[in-house]
């Protein structure tokens, strides 16, 4: 069965390399909105969900989406289209590199859900290796574009494996973004830190909140701090 279904829109994900997995969904409904965007990019969207979380989260006008492989940018479009907010949603078929190059416009929110597995094993599978490997699109460069892109009160938004924080965190203040929020997932109680949720705005400060996510107790048996921030999108939450 390759529909998703969430409590505001569906997805179809049967194109694409990367399935709606947890870090999506963590990051869609996660990343802060406190400055109001107008405007959204989702860089390496997938699927979509990241996007289409954050038009029902937001009143956001403009929400652009960048995908590099062709069958996950024909499923985002049609998921968009098909989606409540198909007005405001766009998606573009091109690579990073080629999308800063030109940039159109500045955006108050940038979110990615990027490929992290930097170590050197590769599957069989090359759209699935695209979709999960930094080499397609390296910390530097995604620190680098969202540095370029972002509005003055912009808001940069991702996550990322718990053991690259502090490489991401020395990266992005070589591009002079600071931290602004720091969530640490963890799968269970006792399980190590598998994630970071980093969100970054142009201005240093000190006392920002860093804090940790427990997903679950026990299988499927879920905390209530995991269910408060995904019961808008679950349809069991």
């Amino acid at each position: 069965m390759s529909k998703f279904q969430f409590k505001q829109f569906s997805l179809e994900q049967d194109r694409t390399a990367m399935k709606i997995g947890t870090d999506g969904v963590l990051l869609g409904a996660w990343t802060p909105l406190e400055n109001n965007p107008f405007s959204i990019l989702d860089i390496g969207t997938g699927t979509g969900i990241i996007a289409l979380m954050l038009a029902q989260r937001s009143s956001a006008e403009q929400i652009d989406a960048l995908e590099i492989d062709e069958e996950a940018y024909e499923e985002a479009t049609d998921n968009f289209e098909n989606s409540p907010w198909n007005d405001r949603l766009f998606c573009f078929h091109a690579g990073l590199d080629e999308f800063v190059e030109e940039p159109e416009d500045e955006y108050d929110l940038i979110v990615s859900n990027p490929p992290f597995y930097s170590e050197d094993y590769k599957s069989s599978n090359d759209q699935r290796d695209l979709a999960r490997f930094q080499d397609a699109m390296p910390f530097e460069d995604l620190i680098e574009a969202a540095a370029l892109l972002l509005s003055e009160n912009g808001i940069f938004s991702v996550i990322i494996p718990f053991k690259e924080e502090s490489t991401f965190l020395t990266l992005a203040k070589g591009q002079e973004l600071f931290p602004i929020k720091i969530t640490r997932v963890k799968g269970t109680p006792t399980s190590e830190i598998k994630r970071s949720l980093l969100a970054f705005g142009r201005n240093e400060i000190t006392n920002f909140p860093i804090d940790e996510l427990i997903i679950e107790t026990s299988r499927h048996i879920y905390t209530p701090e995991y269910i408060a921030l995904t019961k808008d999108f679950y349809l069991k939450m």
